[in-house]
């Protein structure tokens, strides 16, 4: 049965370690120099500049907050095991789920503070700019957190039985599939093949269909968003997000660390 006392605590903890890490703060950095060079490449056009800045933004906020998931989530159980505090941890009353779910908990809540950073930095670039800021970009940032918890899960699950060099490569590949699952669907409807459809819609299921996440271009462009485009991509992500932990916690129920 999961302790949310339990896994509460081990969360905390492992925000404070991971606020310690230094490449962390590193990829912060170049994260909002990015985000501040917007306003550089928005001063050679003459047009749109604001659209411009607010591109450019959007797309370090999400590439830097994917890249921080990775590289976060892949070291997940690999440190525990390395430093031999994983042994102290599950000799005490802690089952291996519980803490699996708590680290996850932890990242997940740091990386949505990294974001939460990375945010006020792009607002007060776009403001000191002339460049609004509306709904659409909350919208855009809710999405992302959800984005960033599935990669969490993912990165966790590869981490649970795999060393972090194949977790990284893992996650990012499958990060990267799901950015092209609907144009294999698309692909695969527009064949001749029976056996192509039915292999593209299966993927298409199976899969992370992670374009459900990106609202850049809408947020960009002020286009219109509704209530329905936020909620439904949640919704989605939030039961993908369990799906995978609950398969990293059987697997990692079943490790064997000697």
């Amino acid at each position: 049965m999961m302790r949310f006392g339990v896994v509460f605590a081990l969360a905390l903890n492992t925000v404070r370690e991971a606020v310690r890490n230094k490449v962390l703060y590193a990829l912060l950095f170049f994260a909002v120099l990015m985000i501040g060079s917007g306003s550089l490449v928005s001063s050679l056009s003459y047009v749109e500049r604001e659209r411009i800045l607010q591109d450019v933004g959007l797309a370090a906020i999400r590439f830097f907050g994917v890249a921080i998931a990775i590289f976060i989530g892949i070291q997940l159980v690999h440190r525990e095991v390395d430093r031999r505090t994983v042994y102290t941890i599950l000799s005490k009353p802690i089952s291996r789920g519980q803490f699996l779910v708590g680290k996850f908990a932890g990242l997940t809540l740091t990386i949505w503070l990294q974001t939460a950073c990375m945010a006020l930095a792009f607002t007060a670039i776009s403001l000191a700019a002339g460049a609004p800021i509306a709904w659409q970009h909350l919208a855009f940032l809710l999405l992302l957190a959800g984005e960033l918890a599935l990669v969490v899960a993912i990165a966790t699950l590869f981490s649970s039985f795999t060393t972090p060099i194949l977790a990284a490569f893992f996650t990012g590949g499958l990060w990267m599939v799901g950015q092209l699952t609907r144009d294999l669907r698309s692909i695969g409807a527009n064949s001749d093949v029976p056996s192509l459809r039915f292999m593209t819609e299966a993927l298409f299921r199976a899969l992370p269909d992670l374009r459900s996440f990106d609202l850049a271009s809408e947020a960009a462009h002020l286009l219109p968003v509704s209530t329905s485009d936020v909620l439904l991509p949640l919704l989605y992500g939030l039961g993908y997000t369990t799906l995978i932990l609950m398969a990293a916690v059987a697997i990692f129920e079943r490790r064997d660390f000697r």
